[in-house]
């Protein structure tokens, strides 16, 4: 039961190729976004597309695969937790940023 607290699943397209790097204690970090699609008929019929995109985050072993294998615009799924962070941007404004936190992922 404990997955199901803080569990995310993915199926979408890569927005961009991997944004990757070695952190100065040795951890790995690869970033990138995924854009998920539902198509469906509103109230009058019409077809619509919800477009959503989405940043996922991968550390260590995790992040030197997907600095591989990930390209743009190749379909992915991906399962990992949700985490909401705040950081402070160049300018000094406060941002606030949701990603997933990758642990697995398959290429399809």
């Amino acid at each position: 039961m404990n997955d199901l607290r803080n569990s995310v699943q993915l199926i979408g397209d890569l927005g961009k190729n991997v944004d990757f790097k070695t952190l100065e204690n040795g951890n790995a970090l690869a970033r990138v976004s995924i854009s998920t699609r539902e198509v469906f008929k509103n109230s009058r019929g019409e077809k619509k597309v919800d477009l959503q995109w989405h940043n996922l985050v991968g550390w260590g072993k995790v992040a030197e695969i997907m600095q591989v294998l990930f390209e743009k615009g190749k379909k992915v799924a991906v399962k990992g937790k949700l985490r909401h962070r705040t950081y402070e941007d160049k300018e000094g404004n406060t941002r606030h940023q949701s990603e997933v936190v990758v642990n697995e992922f398959m290429l399809l």
